[in-house]
């Protein structure tokens, strides 16, 4: 893995991004935002599921002035959305919003995002400049690719801001395309100071969007871009934050809640592996410590997987051993795999 690019810290709320601060998991609302108790319910859930920064859609004024009551109910910084009016987010920052997200392909014309500038300087609230490739703004040069728009658009933006003596800010250049999405990054990584949010935006639904949500943020954090991110998937947003930990887990960026390991199963298992493991991580999804759990089904990997976690089961016919931090601590028949595992994964 490559070093963290250096960039500026900046704080939502009381969420510290860029620096040294450790990548910021965030997800967005799937409510409507003026119906505030549904919106404060799902961010609850969101709470409980480790996001530490929310968005919520502002598409009309009724939304803006609800964000008052949202913040009352919640305990995560939030971030307005705003496209195409910038009143919305004149109306947000009034509400109490932590931040803002602009997005310069359809906000319009300069002066309307001085007076957002301006008001958010006032406040000391930072902005996102979020390009996406599927509303980007006009150009003179059609030559140009994707990834080189979005970072052309972004540099506009940046510098409108700058101008304005204002630097809270943060950047996200997002695309379905992964290859696109990776270019944009590396593009304007090394010629901006702020940080930067990644994602692949509208990845679709769990089965793909995880996938290449993997493949995208996986490939940008291993090239040390990036300092929050969020996964987008047609799916509750609880499952946005598992698979954003899931990844930062997988590059061992940052730890929270269960890792399981388990094998994929081949005819030398002689256990119902696919079965145990799936009831297992049902169990593990409850648990926040972070914890490695092994599953393993056959003599090949199976202790030697299963020594190496802080718990872990080798299943053989009709019986199997389980380890505690590498020692053999029981040999359970089939029937108590599940409750011998977990009992023993309880007392780590």
């Amino acid at each position: 893995m490559m070093p963290r690019r250096k960039s500026k810290s900046i704080k939502i709320g009381d969420v510290t991004i860029g620096g040294d601060a450790p990548v910021v998991v965030q997800s967005m609302t799937k409510t409507d935002t003026r119906n505030a108790r549904a919106t404060v319910a799902q961010i609850k859930v969101l709470e409980e599921s480790g996001c530490e920064l929310v968005r919520v859609a502002v598409p009309d004024m009724e939304a803006a002035r609800t964000i008052v009551d949202i913040k009352k109910g919640i305990s995560i910084p939030l971030v307005a959305d705003i496209h195409f009016d910038y009143r919305l987010a004149l109306a947000a920052l009034e509400s109490g919003a932590d931040g803002l997200r602009l997005n310069p392909g359809n906000i319009g014309e300069p002066e309307k995002v001085k007076k957002v500038a301006i008001a958010a300087k006032e406040r000391g609230v930072p902005i996102r400049i979020g390009l996406n490739a599927g509303s980007l703004p006009g150009t003179d040069n059609p030559r140009l690719s994707v990834a080189d728009r979005m970072v052309a658009a972004a540099l506009e933006q940046i510098n409108l801001l700058e101008s304005l003596d204002f630097d809270l800010i943060k950047v996200s250049l997002k695309a379905f395309d992964v290859p696109t999405t990776i270019a944009a990054y590396r593009n304007i990584a090394d010629k901006i100071p702020y940080p930067l949010h990644i994602g692949i935006t509208e990845s679709g639904t769990p089965r793909a969007g995880v996938i290449r949500s993997a493949v995208g943020i996986g490939t940008l954090l291993w090239l040390g871009i990036g300092d929050t991110i969020r996964v987008s998937l047609t799916a509750p947003p609880r499952e946005e934050v598992a698979a954003a930990y899931e990844i930062l887990k997988s590059l061992d960026l940052r730890q929270r809640g269960p890792v399981l390991v388990s094998c994929p199963t081949c005819g030398r298992a002689e256990a119902d592996v696919v079965r145990l493991a799936e009831e297992v991580e049902k169990r593990l999804l409850k648990m926040d410590k972070p914890i490695k759990v092994a599953v393993m089904g056959c003599v090949v990997n199976g202790p030697g997987e299963a020594m190496d976690a802080d718990v872990g089961i080798a299943c053989g016919k009709g019986k199997g051993v389980i380890f505690k931090k590498g020692e053999k601590v029981a040999v359970v028949a089939e029937k108590d795999f599940l409750t011998a595992l977990m009992r023993e994964v309880e007392g780590v």
